[in-house]
């Protein structure tokens, strides 16, 4: 253990693409909450975006710099970064995505040793394996979201020191997801009046943006299953689209042609109240994920997952709900269980295993303990 030196304000620079929606963005955003909780400094380098006025009403700083955009002409921001390191006396620069990671290391290494700030990652996915996301192991700590992710290193970048890799997992907020939360009878009253078709009946709800790699079409074919099989089921679809062709008009065709009780929401933002009047959520992506926040969040709530068994959304049903892990691919394995849990009543009885607090602990202590390696060199 190394010998830490006496406490001090840190400054913290998170570098990402921008703050606009998703997952690394509101962790980016808890972190740094909880760094100026603790007196520290927390700065954030993006293209800016719908997220950046919840950042700066957190006591944070942002700095607008599009480091994540796909152009060569990215590589002018170098400098621009160095200087910003250098001038703001950064003690640690946090990358959480490949592009900006590439930037970050860029200015990061020709800085002068002595007055170098540290350099940490974040491996948030399973990447293609490349040079291009090799740069997510060039951390002094690489922080891994799972061990699914420590999996994946290990297994692809063999030069990688195991000791740099920390498993620090994703964390959901105890005090907003817990499982006696109930939405407001406004929201109910609003939602079901929106919903008609819903009201009565079982929801079965997949969370997650209209790509092929969320297991739509898998979804579509559950239903379908189920109704089969004479159960008063509606499936939600709770996500926006993306700008690769029809998919999403593909999706709606099938499910009218099918006459699958089937209503598609677009984007919300009142997924936790979605989850709740849920009576089960399924991830159904046949790619393994690294984490799965929504796949905890809405254990945290007491509501059953059914899930392919792969990835980190694996370790969480493990955690908290191994009822829920079927085959990956397996339709009718999946339609078992959500049988079982309108029939049988079967519900999560493990609470929440990834609290938010620790993955906020856990990642403060690593900034704090690398900090204190840099003032004992």
């Amino acid at each position: 253990m190394p010998v830490k030196a006496p406490w001090r304000s840190l400054r913290v620079a998170q570098v990402l693409p921008a703050l606009e929606e998703g997952g690394v963005e509101r962790g980016t955003l808890e972190i740094a909450d909880a760094l100026a909780q603790r007196g520290h400094h927390a700065l954030v380098i993006s293209a800016g975006g719908r997220m950046v006025d919840a950042l700066l009403s957190r006591g944070a700083e942002h700095v607008e710099m599009p480091v994540g955009v796909k152009s060569p002409l990215t590589l002018r921001f170098v400098p621009k970064l160095r200087r910003l390191l250098t001038e703001r006396k950064v003690d640690i620069v946090h990358a959480r995505s490949r592009l900006p990671a590439w930037i970050g290391y860029l200015a990061w290494r020709t800085i002068a040793e002595h007055n170098r700030p540290r350099f940490v990652t974040t491996v948030h996915g399973l990447y293609s394996v490349n040079t291009y996301s090799a740069i997510m192991t060039r951390g002094e700590r690489v922080i891994a979201v799972s061990e699914a992710v420590r999996g994946y290193l290990r297994d692809n970048y063999p030069r990688l020191d195991q000791e740099r890799i920390e498993v620090i997992h994703r964390g959901v907020d105890d005090r907003s997801f817990y499982p006696d939360y109930r939405p407001s009878p406004e929201w109910t009253a609003c939602f079901f009046n929106d919903l008609p078709q819903i009201e009565g009946r079982f929801i079965v709800t997949l969370a997650g943006r209209l790509s092929r790699l969320k297991g739509h079409e898998d979804f579509l074919e559950l239903i379908g299953v189920l109704v089969e099989r004479g159960m008063p089921v509606h499936g939600l679809v709770v996500g926006g689209g993306t700008d690769r062709g029809r998919y999403a008009d593909d999706l709606q065709a099938t499910a009218e042609k099918l006459e699958l009780p089937v209503t598609f929401t677009g984007s919300r933002n009142d997924l936790r109240d979605i989850f709740a009047v849920s009576g089960a959520v399924v991830s159904m992506s046949r790619k393994p994920e690294s984490f799965g926040r929504t796949v905890n969040e809405a254990l945290a709530l007491g509501v059953p997952v059914v899930a392919y068994d792969q990835g980190g959304v694996a370790e969480i049903l493990s955690a908290m709900f191994p009822q829920g892990a079927v085959p990956v691919g397996d339709v009718r394995a999946a339609a078992d269980v959500i049988e079982r849990i309108q029939t049988e009543g079967l519900g999560v009885e493990r609470p929440n295993a990834f609290p938010l607090s620790r993955m906020l602990d856990e990642t403060i202590r690593l900034y704090e303990d690398i900090a204190a390696i840099h003032a004992t060199d």
